[in-house]
């Protein structure tokens, strides 16, 4: 009798992973890949790297989920990877509570269902074949053959990049001098950054006004479904990956994060690899902060070092790369994005500041002297660290 319970239960396990793998119809959130295509070193465009070679497991080398779209016609656009729906065209930009108002009374397409995205939904939408110079949008960082996207108005005194989409997801922590803050999309240089509620001066009590790109369908989307599997891994079941439970406490180069990602051997797996920067944001727990629950932005589940701040003070949570090239600035080729999942940091006047919140999206340095780091950089006093942490992950559905 022992036997046979043993021979069913192993038979169960066959076809529960048979299902598993190979089928990502299931996921309740697939993450969309991210388009990339080229592959690039430290420095310049590249050819494809060979597997065992310098530079192999950047982000061109795994496709997943390849972005698809329908246009209904109707002024929407259906997302046949991750069953949301979106309007076509934003409109004008409104205030964080008229978003809700709008939303709460559409009927676009013949729904009356609509609501203001997350941070996860909206940023489903981003890819990375864009291209940013500074504040001068190239190329933009979402489909413009579905989606309508604005640039900034020059004309009264915007940068082209000045035309964020906002989500409902607000910072549970504050920015700059003590914000109140909402995550966004920026899809014309291609980040997530917390910004101010309000406009600034006002104490909290102007609000400032952005775009909205209101969704419906698969009310799932953004929620993890993690399990301890005690070996050292975490496999999620709305994703369909497992990832690497704790960083291993080392500060890397981006060349050398993709190295040890390929050469990971955990619980039995040798094909680990440096998440995108689409996976890695999936793991972003934006209910959690330093300054709201003393802790990273991710799930307990998980295990993260503590490290010093860039001033040296302890209590910090790191920086972690992702396999994904930020194609900006005149060479478009020299930084690679990655995700504070503590404060992310500024120093503006002289004084660290969290300027952009944890689980924005940022980009350093692929390499540097990491004597010369961390610098601080551009008009909020981005603090460039360069040497960041990993977090693999693996596919569990191919």
């Amino acid at each position: 009798m022992g036997n046979q319970v043993f021979r069913l239960f192993a038979c169960l396990i066959v076809v529960a992973l048979s299902y598993f793998k190979g089928n990502s119809q299931h996921l309740t959130y697939p993450i969309v890949d991210t388009a990339v295509k080229e592959f690039s070193d430290n420095y310049a465009k590249i050819a494809a790297p060979s597997m065992g070679g310098d530079f192999y497991g950047q982000d061109a080398n795994y496709q997943s989920n390849e972005p698809s779209y329908t246009d209904n016609g109707n002024g929407t656009i259906s997302d046949k990877v991750t069953g949301l729906m979106w309007q076509k065209q934003m409109g004008v930009k409104i205030s964080y509570i008229a978003a809700f108002v709008k939303a709460d009374t559409m009927t676009l397409g013949g729904y009356s269902d609509w609501r203001v995205p997350n941070i996860k939904e909206l940023f489903s939408l981003i890819n990375y074949s864009g291209r940013v110079k500074g504040p001068i949008a190239i190329r933009m960082f979402i489909d413009t053959l579905y989606f309508n996207q604005p640039i900034g108005n020059t004309a009264i005194g915007e940068r082209e990049i000045d035309a964020q989409t906002w989500s409902s997801t607000q910072y549970l922590g504050l920015t700059m001098n003590g914000d109140s803050t909402v995550f966004g999309v920026n899809f014309i240089d291609g980040r997530i950054k917390g910004y101010p509620k309000y406009k600034p001066g006002s104490h909290n009590t102007v609000p400032k006004t952005m775009y909205f790109r209101m969704v419906r369908g698969n009310s799932k989307y953004g929620m993890n479904d993690f399990k301890n599997n005690l070996d050292g891994t975490i496999t999620d079941a709305a994703t369909g990956l497992m990832w690497q439970q704790a960083d291993d406490g080392i500060a890397r180069n981006w060349q050398e994060a993709l190295a040890y990602a390929e050469q990971l051997t955990l619980a039995g797996h040798d094909d680990w690899q440096l998440p995108n920067a689409k996976e890695l944001q999936g793991i972003v727990d934006y209910t959690r902060s330093p300054s709201a629950t003393n802790s990273p932005a991710i799930d307990p589940i998980f295990k993260t070092t503590t490290i010093n701040d860039p001033e040296g003070k302890p209590g910090h949570y790191p920086y972690f790369w992702s396999s994904t090239t930020l194609m900006d600035g005149p060479n478009p080729y020299l930084a690679a994005l990655y995700i504070p999942f503590g404060k992310a940091y500024g120093k503006m006047n002289g004084v660290l500041l969290d300027t952009h919140g944890a689980g924005a999206t940022r980009s350093d340095p692929k390499a540097g002297n990491k004597a010369d780091y961390p610098k601080f950089f551009g008009p909020q006093g981005d603090a460039l660290i360069v040497y960041n942490y990993t977090r693999c992950v693996r596919n569990i559905t191919k």
